[in-house]
């Protein structure tokens, strides 16, 4: 079956001498680990910097039934970044939310609103003006929404602590250890009032937004199962000390 759809790459893996497994996040049918076969010449039609992590692709692919690699038909690039290969702290973002995306959507078939979300977002970051030094926490925490662990902020009272494994707000401290305290719970109903357009409003030293990234991610390894640790974190720690 031959699909075409919108398509994130995420990761790619060498694949004999001249091939590429393309790991993409797509817009019809999810995770999809794709064959790309790249040409020793400059004559050939898939060029290896097509597959950058988080380019935005459109790609036509041959979908095998119960086959856990396929093959692209055609593929294209969207649309180039204007900003973020040029600019190292968006870069770095954008490295870094690649292989968050990656860990945290393997278990994702077909979900639209997912896709649309992380493609949309950047978008976003590749047209903000602003210093984006909050927008991976943005990103984070809504990213939860579209996989099913969004906390509901409508419970939140000043004084509650959170529990991460019941991924809500609570009036008594948990009987386990995955909780966070009422003053770092207030961080993350803060975050939670954040959006791209806000997020400037709302001030953090450095070592707090390492704090909630820290938390952040203890979140998503609590509700996605082998969820490691991500090797272009301490990259993203040492942005805006």
């Amino acid at each position: 079956m031959i699909i075409k759809t919108p398509a994130i790459v995420l990761h790619t893996t060498r694949y004999g001498e001249q091939k590429i497994i393309v790991s993409l996040l797509t817009k019809t049918e999810g995770r999809l680990s794709v064959v790309a076969r790249i040409p020793t010449t400059q004559r050939g039609k898939l060029k290896k910097q097509l597959f950058q992590q988080m380019n935005i692709l459109d790609a036509e692919i041959d979908l095998r039934p119960n086959a856990e690699l396929h093959h692209f038909r055609d593929v294209r690039l969207n649309a180039p970044y204007t900003s973020i290969p040029l600019q190292p702290e968006k870069l770095a973002i954008a490295l870094f939310l690649s292989e968050f995306i990656y860990y945290g959507t393997r278990e994702e078939h077909d979900n639209p609103n997912l896709y649309t979300y992380i493609e949309s977002s950047l978008r976003w970051l590749d047209a903000c003006q602003q210093t984006p030094a909050n927008f991976h926490l943005v990103f984070m925490m809504r990213m939860s929404r579209f996989i099913g662990f969004y906390p509901n902020i409508d419970n939140y009272h000043d004084g509650d602590f959170f529990d991460l494994q019941a991924a809500c707000f609570t009036t008594q401290q948990p009987m386990h250890s995955s909780f966070l305290s009422p003053q770092d719970a207030a961080h993350i109903s803060t975050l939670m009032r954040m959006n791209y357009d806000t997020m400037h409003l709302f001030r953090m030293t450095h070592q707090q937004r390492n704090n909630i990234t820290a938390v952040l991610i203890d979140y998503y390894r609590l509700h996605v199962s082998n969820f490691p640790q991500l090797k272009s974190l301490n990259v993203l720690q040492q942005l805006w000390q």
